[in-house]
């Protein structure tokens, strides 16, 4: 990983792992030129895929939502433009994985920690192709490849250490795996309604809480993320029970009262989940309003050479009714703009607080 990470953007040189650092999609960069990528498929990355030399000009990637980690080395950056295709076999509402928010500068500062050595490595490999010719012989000469090491090692090693890092902390994010289908159904729902939130005109804009919506929503997503994930794992252990014990009574009405508690957990996040769609719903209301609001911005600035024309064919006392009429649009709908920023944002505060 590597700060400056966005959404929906991927810096050109860096190793980033898909659904805690980027999202899964196809991305485009404005000149591949030389570069090169990898997406790393298969459980745990085991079966890379790449692309070199890529064309001069505009090239595209597409991540897949089942790839492990994606590496490029080009001299732009990659911008999201558009989900996946069907041909990956995924629905378009398929939950993504979902990490503690706190991972992602964690993995840095250990990498940070070690930013001085590698600053220095550089220096390093001069020195060792000077002194590999001025020595001679196969152990002066054995310097040289030594520093090709030195140099390929420094860019390899802070993405290693990452992902050594990461897989010592499996209990940090979760994947599509880690839930059974009614567990993935629910978490795309809030995932889906995060979005719209984060996505939004009115957010973009800075209209809603923005601030408190990039810290809140992600750890919303997280929190509703291990609950639905602690779900199906209990679900399965029923299950299993009640399979290899169908005869067995005693088994059934054993596991009956652990059922009602694991339904009236799924209740309890499910009304969480329909508090943040609430928040979702009334975002969009209020994006439409304020589109409507942007176009009617457009039209006003024109509102003087309709002037003139109107001037020019009709008498006075039909020109100033009709730019009446449409102040009095602009007026309705500003209020109607901060009445459905005001529904989005009562919307928001029905959420439960996250934990600290």
């Amino acid at each position: 990983m590597a700060s400056g990470v966005g959404r929906h953007t991927i810096p050109g040189t860096g190793t980033f792992f898909v659904g805690i650092d980027i999202a899964p999609g196809r991305y485009r960069c404005d000149d591949g030129k030389g570069g090169w990528w990898v997406r790393f498929a298969g459980p745990g990355g085991g079966e890379p895929i790449g692309s070199w030399p890529l064309p001069i000009g505009p090239t595209e990637v597409e991540i897949r939502a089942d790839d492990f980690a994606f590496e490029t080395h080009v001299s732009t950056y990659w911008r999201f433009i558009g989900s996946s295709s069907a041909a990956d076999g995924r629905r378009p509402a398929e939950a993504r994985p979902v990490a503690d928010p706190g991972l992602r500068p964690e993995l840095d500062a250990l990498v940070a920690r070690h930013g001085v050595l590698h600053r220095m490595a550089p220096l390093a490999i001069p020195l060792l192709c000077v002194l590999g010719i001025a020595f001679g012989g196969a152990w002066g000469l054995s310097l040289i490849p030594l520093a090709i090491i030195v140099l390929t090692g420094r860019h390899l090693s802070d993405d290693l250490r990452r992902a050594r890092a990461l897989k010592l902390r499996r209990d940090r994010y979760v994947t599509p795996d880690d839930f059974d289908e009614e567990g993935r159904t629910l978490l795309a729902r809030a995932q889906g309604a995060i979005d719209a939130v984060q996505e939004s005109d009115v957010n973009k804009e800075g209209l809603l809480d923005t601030v408190d919506n990039a810290v809140t929503l992600p750890r919303q997503e997280w929190e509703i993320a291990q609950v639905l994930a602690r779900q199906a794992k209990l679900r399965g252990e029923q299950q299993a029970f009640l399979t290899s014990a169908t005869t067995l009574p005693e088994v059934e009405a054993a596991i009956r009262p652990l059922r009602e508690k694991l339904d009236l957990s799924v209740q309890a996040v499910t009304r969480r989940i329909e508090a943040l769609e609430r928040y979702a719903e009334r975002t969009r209301a209020a994006d439409e309003a304020f589109r409507a609001h942007r176009h009617l911005d457009t039209l006003s600035a024109h509102a003087a050479e309709y002037d003139e024309l109107l001037a020019d064919a009709v008498r006075e006392d039909l020109a100033l009714p009709a730019i009446e009429r449409l102040t009095d649009q602009s007026d309705e709908l500003v209020r109607t703009l901060r009445s459905r920023l005001a529904d989005a944002a009562d919307a928001g505060t029905e959420l439960p607080p996250a934990a600290p």
